[in-house]
Order: C-alpha cells, then structure tokens, then sequence
C-alpha cells in the first residue's frame, strides 16, 4: 500500500531533448564559454536550455530531492561543461554521464545512493531508454518538449 505522502528519493534527468532542446555530440560545437550573460559554443552560437529547467532544478533542490542526471552522450566534457557554465553543477549529486545503456548509468545511482529503484523517477525523451529503466522498477515519465513545471510536478502528484 502506497503511503499518502510517498515521494521519489531520487529524480534523474536525461540531458538532449530533457534539460536542452538538442544533441550536445552532434548540434553544438564544444567547447563552451561564458560570453556575458550567455553560453556559447566555438562557434559563438549561443546555447539556449528549456525556459522552465532552471527554476525547475532549484524548486527540486531546494525542496530536498537528490538530483541526478544520466546521460549516453559521447560528449561527456561539453556535458558537464555545459552544467557547469548555466550553475546547474551543484543541483546534481549524481552525474552518470557516458556513452552505453542508462540501466549502467542507474546500477551506478543505485549502488552508490543506496536507494531502491522504486524510489526514484526518471525524465527522458527517448522511449528505448525509458523501456530500459522501467524493468528496473523506476518511474518513468517521457518528456516531449522538455521539463517544465507541469510536467514535474504532475509526474510527482502521481508518483
């Protein structure tokens, strides 16, 4: 039986198409910087993250969820660089962020977390993933056009 206030211990984030609207290997060009108040790429193309992300990650943060991100990018620096530039760096407690299949990616939260599966939920806008994770026992929400409030906070309502 499900607790009344039963909520996820752990929230994981995907990155392309999840947090930013493209594929950090294939549609940027690293490395990033600061230009002002903007990211660029080497290019000087500014990259631009979902509107919502942001404020998303801090009400998260602040309301006490353990963060995660899981990634199969081949581009891990520009990655985690791109966390680092928009100060989203110290929302994640887990960055699992490498190329191979995300049940890696969520062994690893798991084991160094030490919470069930069934405590965690899970963004990505990939069904092959979600298909992946949702073996495991995560919950797992697919996102279409990125994360933004609605959507986190109706997938944490029925959580």
């Amino acid at each position: 039986m499900c607790e009344k206030n039963h909520k996820p211990k752990i929230i994981v984030f995907d990155l392309d198409y999840t947090l930013w609207p493209f594929w950090i290997d294939t549609h940027v060009n690293p490395p990033f910087k600061k230009k002002g108040n903007d990211v660029i790429d080497s290019y000087g193309q500014i990259i631009k993250y979902y509107k919502e992300v942001p404020d998303v990650l801090k009400y998260l943060y602040e309301e006490g969820y353990e963060l995660g991100v899981a990634s199969r990018t081949s581009e891990i620096q520009g990655a985690k660089q791109l966390l680092n530039l928009f100060n989203w760096d110290n929302y994640f407690k887990y960055k699992e962020i490498y190329p191979g299949s995300k049940v890696t990616h969520f062994s690893r939260i798991q084991k160094i977390s030490e919470t069930d599966y069934k405590d965690m939920i899970f963004f990505d806008d990939e069904y092959r993933n979600i298909k992946d994770i949702e073996k495991l026992g995560v919950i797992c929400i697919h996102v279409k056009n990125g994360i933004n409030y609605t959507l986190v906070e109706n997938s944490l309502k029925s959580f």
